[in-house]
């Protein structure tokens, strides 16, 4: 990913941060010569490497699975984005924009298909992305229902190579521009739109 240096986010605390958040994510591998991908919700085990490990599922009957053992792949992780319009900056000679923020990750493919290690992936699922709910769903692990949705799905481990982030904030315009975006932001109201200021206002120097 192109990154320049002003939009770049090396603290990998952040970038853990940032993957739990925006967990559905896309995963790029090839197949059969040509880029293949699957847009799925990952989990993240944080200690499991130096730089993580990203622990997902896919249906059986994605081709993606069958190529992708022992390749380099890439899981790819978008966050709110908003387009920027240079009116708002009230200045000469600039220009429209898109501030927007992503995560790359990147390392090679392990296929899971162990049925005990498919039942922990599906459980640890199901409780990340359950949790906020009012009443959070559960299963019968040992219930036939399951065993013949285990038999449909396959798992995979990406023990995490390389990870990135570019959180383009408009860090390359003085203080006072950004503040401007950042109004700007508000007030158009949707939900990326605020997301994008609240990120913004969270990087401007803080006022003495």
């Amino acid at each position: 990913m192109y990154i320049p240096a002003a939009f770049a986010e090396p603290d990998l605390s952040r970038l853990h941060d940032f993957i739990e958040q925006y967990g559905f994510g896309v995963l790029v591998s090839q197949n059969d010569g040509l880029p293949f991908a699957s847009h799925l919700p990952f989990l993240l085990e944080r200690a499991a490497g130096p730089h993580g490990t990203l622990v997902g599922h896919v249906a059986r009957a994605n081709p993606q699975w069958r190529q992708a053992a022992g390749q380099a792949a890439l899981a790819i992780f978008s966050g709110p984005h908003a387009y920027v319009s240079p009116t708002w900056y009230e200045a000469e000679q600039v220009v429209p924009t898109w501030n927007y923020t992503a995560v790359h990750a990147y390392g090679r493919v392990e296929v899971v298909e162990d049925r005990g290690a498919l039942l922990g992936i599906v459980r640890e699922t199901v409780r990340v992305y359950e949790r906020a709910m009012p009443r959070p769903w559960s299963f019968d692990p040992s219930s036939a229902f399951v065993g013949r949705l285990l038999g449909q799905i396959v798992g995979f481990r990406i023990e995490v190579e390389a990870v990135e982030g570019k959180f383009k904030l408009s860090q390359n315009h003085p203080a006072e521009r950004r503040k401007k975006v950042v109004r700007a932001l508000r007030e158009r109201g949707d939900e990326n739109a605020q997301a994008v200021a609240a990120m913004m206002q969270a990087m401007l120097p803080a006022e003495g």
